[in-house]
């Protein structure tokens, strides 16, 4: 008897073994499956460094961080941006036309000019700087977000602003940026040059047909130029936002023009991470809910300040689609975030205003 029940442990270990190693292969394969493969790969020559060198501004709207203090900074930035963009072009900032009274909604939106720019449709592109290790590991799956994003029906929500009910947008090729920093901290003239790397390369392209995403790894600052508002989760003194959008012309003689893109830091940090415990855990929900906020602002109000904005509310004075929906946040400065089906898969993002039903939706 003795040795039938040591044969019996030695196969229930044998079993348990074989059962363990399947389950280990069958999870590798899942990350496997859901990890990004980067297929092309790109370096920052001196022509894209000088080409950054020669931009006198850009128009950039900031997302603030969920830390005491950072809605006030970030709304002082954003408008002192736009002040130095309007002086830059020689006019003045003056306050749009707002909603005729009496102002029943003052969370609507209002467009700059008839005019003024939007994105009915855009190529989207990856761009991860100084990646190590899988995309996975380090940001999760923000080109699948972005996928199921624009196969879904909450996409919709941006047709009352880009007057299009067509809207095309959909995923192009990636890229890994390999950069050299100096400290921990890139500056926004710095990102120029990345971006213009990438936009003059075959398959990419500058203009309003494309966005770019620019996904910064873990233990990285960005600033910006002379500013001391920064994404700086290791210093609270100076941090002001989560992420932003910028539109940037390189003008100079022969050069591309116009390129828009997206500035994402890492969101695994509490502040700009969203509350726990979320459907696809903290790193995923956290890169896309702030992914989301920034890809809705580019179509919208590609040129910050130009196109659709708040006008009428003192408290929410120059406010864009996403940051009206920005939800509040728990004792770690995490945001309260909904969870719902993004075309038939659940994440945990935030909503968008809509003028359509003045206030936030998930549906157009």
């Amino acid at each position: 008897m003795p040795s039938l029940s040591k044969s019996l442990r030695r196969l229930t270990a044998a079993i348990l073994a074989v059962v363990f190693a399947a389950l280990m292969a069958r999870a590798l394969r899942a990350q496997q499956e859901e990890d990004t493969l980067v297929r092309t790969r790109i370096a920052v020559t001196r022509d894209d460094i000088d080409a950054a060198s020669t931009v006198k501004y850009s128009s950039y709207h900031v997302m603030a961080a969920g830390v005491p203090g950072a809605k006030e900074r970030a709304a002082a930035l954003n408008r002192e941006n736009a002040r130095q963009v309007a002086e830059s072009e020689g006019r003045r900032v003056e306050r749009k036309a707002t909603l005729k009274p009496p102002y029943l909604f003052q969370g609507d939106l209002v467009k700059g000019s008839p005019k003024a720019l939007t994105l009915a449709s855009a190529v989207n592109h990856a761009v991860y700087i100084d990646s190590k290790g899988t995309i996975a590991h380090n940001w999760g799956n923000p080109e699948g977000y972005l996928t199921d994003l624009f196969a879904s029906t909450f996409i919709h929500l941006a047709d009352q602003y880009t007057n299009s009910t067509t809207d095309a947008y959909r995923m192009g090729k990636n890229a890994s940026v390999s950069y050299p920093f100096y400290g921990n901290v890139i500056y926004e003239h710095e990102l120029w040059a990345i971006v213009h790397a990438v936009a003059t390369k075959e398959g990419y392209g500058p203009g309003a047909g494309h966005i770019y995403h620019l996904f910064l790894p873990n233990g990285v600052d960005t600033c910006f130029d002379e500013s001391t508002e920064c994404y700086s989760p290791d210093n609270f003194a100076n941090w002001t936002f989560c992420a932003y959008h910028d539109a940037v012309n390189f003008d100079a003689k022969g050069d591309i023009g116009l390129v828009l893109f997206t500035v994402e830091p890492y969101q695994n940090v509490d502040g700009c991470a969203v509350h726990q415990p979320s459907v696809n855990g903290k790193l995923v929900d956290s890169t896309d809910s702030v992914l989301s906020h920034e890809a809705f602002e580019t179509i919208t109000d590609p040129i910050p300040g130009e196109a659709w904005t708040n006008q009428t509310s003192l408290d929410l004075q120059d406010a864009e689609v996403s940051d009206e929906c920005q939800p509040v946040t728990d004792d770690l400065g995490d945001f309260l975030v909904p969870t719902f089906a993004i075309n038939k898969k659940k994440y945990a993002v935030q909503l968008e205003y809509s003028n359509t039903y003045h206030t936030c939706a998930a549906q157009p």
